[in-house]
């Protein structure tokens, strides 16, 4: 598995298509972070910015190989591996994206709650960010999976399903995704850090049997 991760993520990175998705969150950051602003809204607004894009780095990721290459590399390894190499590669370009955009949130952001009134300590307020934005990348991961080859056969309807639903789970209450971020959202209002434990572990079982199961339809449809 570890060949195959590295075949991946050399494959990712010399294909230059990572480029639209980071120029997009870095813009998002900018956007939404600014300077001395309240640092769990920062952290939620960082943590919903993840979720599209993971759904675009998942893209990227599994449709990165030419067709006959795939097929040589699912002879050699199985496509069930191949395809969750696949998934792991852009789970791990999301993990990366999620460290810089805590960096930036605690650059630039006042450890203080909305109304700059209450100390808000910044451990634990990073603790909840990074688990947020791991939730939104689990779940935007999940999304991708579902929207892309070999759930979706045809390529031209990846695009639009995978960022409606990704719009549509960041603003649904039901959506561990919005409860990660509300949570942040709702906690710098009081100064208090709402660590989402139970929309990560939600998302970790989303992503986890969506992945398994493209995984094995992969080995079907290969």
């Amino acid at each position: 598995m570890i060949a195959l991760l590295r075949y991946q993520a050399a494959l990712f990175i010399g294909s230059h298509r990572w480029l639209p998705p980071v120029i997009f969150h870095a813009a998002f950051l900018a956007v939404g972070i600014q300077s001395g602003g309240p640092i769990l809204d920062a952290f939620g607004w960082a943590a919903g910015g993840l979720l599209p894009v993971a759904v675009w780095l998942t893209r990227v990721c599994v449709t990165n190989e030419p067709p006959a290459a795939r097929s040589c590399t699912a002879a050699a390894a199985g496509p069930g591996r191949v395809h969750l190499a696949s998934v792991l590669t852009a789970a791990g370009a999301g993990v990366l994206l999620a460290l810089l955009g805590a960096l930036v949130v605690l650059l630039l952001s006042d450890p203080h709650s909305g109304d700059h009134r209450v100390a808000v300590p910044v451990l634990p307020a990073t603790v909840a960010g990074l688990l947020a934005a791991l939730a939104c990348l689990l779940l935007g991961t999940a999304i991708g999976t579902l929207c892309n080859w070999p759930v979706v056969r045809n390529p031209g309807w990846g695009i639009p399903t995978g960022l409606t639903a990704a719009l549509l789970l960041l603003v649904l209450g039901a959506s561990p995704a919005n409860a990660a971020v509300t949570g942040l959202v709702t906690g710098s209002a009081h100064g208090t850090v709402n660590t989402p434990w139970l929309p990560l572990a939600a998302t970790v079982a989303i992503a986890a049997a969506t992945t398994a199961a493209a995984c094995a339809l992969t080995s079907r449809r290969t």
